[in-house]
């Protein structure tokens, strides 16, 4: 389970949620500014299903219904990674129906973008033991937490008491409504601390996950 990666560089790491909403531009963001992220994206949210959850922040499923946002992503070296089927709250599943979740959404993000997820995010960031263990059974190699989130506007969302970027902080985004725009500011306010940005899954490999 990591939240944080040790490294004393001042290099943060962006990773997005759901896919409730699939804005164009921001293909063309990280198309043009060469910027790592990984993605955890979530079947009923890329395809359309059910209600979006609060996280989505008036989402109303702009150019969901097909994966090929996301295959254009992968095309540009994104990892697309693993966050359930449903958007469940894991802590009120046991093993199996946990194993469920996971293992198939893994399955549907293999067959549509050609490559396994090796890394999960829990919904909500809800886990436990049975988590862990259902998500080793599924192949996944590593447990992915955040410490800060980024709300609408670009804002940065802290979990630490000083209220600051640190080497090594894992961001979350969401699939949101003007996300190119919100990110664009986002990237302002990370380059104006005098942080980069970070390859999660290179340095997730040189420390031997």
């Amino acid at each position: 389970m990591i939240s944080a990666i040790p490294t004393k560089r001042k290099v943060v790491f962006l990773t997005i949620d759901d896919g409730w909403e699939q804005d164009p531009g921001f293909v063309e963001l990280v198309r043009e500014r060469a910027v790592p992220i990984t993605v955890f994206a979530l079947r009923d949210a890329v395809e359309a299903r059910g209600v979006p959850d609060a996280s989505a922040a008036g989402g109303r499923y702009v150019g969901a219904g097909k994966w090929s946002y996301f295959r254009e992503l992968r095309d540009l070296g994104v990892p697309i990674e693993d966050h359930t089927l449903t958007h469940p709250n894991l802590w009120q599943l046991g093993y199996k129906a946990q194993k469920a979740e996971i293992c198939g959404s893994a399955k549907v993000i293999t067959e549509e973008t050609g490559r396994r997820p090796t890394l999960f995010r829990p919904p909500f960031g809800n886990l436990n033991e049975t988590t862990i263990r259902a998500a080793k059974a599924c192949g996944i190699s590593a447990v992915l937490l955040w410490t800060a989130s980024v709300q609408p506007g670009g804002k940065i969302s802290y979990q630490t008491p000083d209220m600051r970027l640190h080497p090594g902080d894992i961001l979350l985004l969401h699939f949101r409504p003007h996300l190119a725009r919100d990110f664009r500011i986002l990237l302002d306010k990370i380059e104006r601390r005098g942080f980069e940005l970070g390859d999660l899954g290179a340095y997730l490999q040189a420390g031997g996950i």
